[in-house]
């Protein structure tokens, strides 16, 4: 048996939904988490992407905040075509979509989820800071898919920032630009 090579530490959970900001401002009035960290990412800031093993595009709004040990990822997906956010989640729904892991050899990742009967639903690659990734579909055999993401330093400080910012946040400016 081929021994997973993925940090198997799940430290983000993530929503499709249709209006990030109104979705976030739902976590932050019910739950007070916050703030949310956002940016705009389509063709030019992801490269190299596929879509069930062919050529595909990814154009989404994605916001991120802190809650405890767990972020907290809103995606609204701006792409009209195939992408695994709709794949999973409908237009008009707001639903769990994927959990994340870190990675330190995707290809090894992907090839021992695609050994056990779960493809590649999308994959591509952050331009900037040059970060690969790909979402397996486990949607069948746990209700959601996984992301996996490779280990960037740049990343994981973007990540320690969100996190240190939620720790004492105290309300104001709940949706920020990255």
């Amino acid at each position: 048996m081929m021994k997973l090579p993925t940090d198997r530490t799940v430290f983000q959970n993530a929503w499709v939904v249709d209006d990030f900001e109104a979705a976030a401002m739902k976590w932050v009035n019910l739950f007070n988490i916050g703030p949310f960290f956002y940016g705009e990412y389509g063709p030019g800031d992801i490269v190299d992407v596929s879509y069930r093993g062919q050529p595909g595009e990814i154009n989404m709004l994605a916001g991120l905040a802190q809650a405890g040990p767990i972020q907290i990822e809103l995606i609204q997906p701006l792409t009209e075509g195939p992408i695994c956010y709709r794949d999973t989640v409908k237009k008009g729904e707001t639903k769990l979509h994927h959990v994340c892991v870190w990675s330190d050899d995707l290809d090894a990742d992907l090839n021992y989820y695609n050994e056990k009967g779960c493809v590649t639903a999308n994959r591509g690659t952050v331009a900037v800071p040059d970060l690969g990734f790909a979402y397996v579909d486990t949607h069948a055999e746990l209700g959601c898919m996984i992301e996996i993401i490779e280990r960037n330093k740049m990343v994981e400080d973007m990540f320690k920032m969100i996190a240190d910012t939620a720790e004492n946040w105290d309300g104001q400016d709940p949706i920020r630009s990255l």
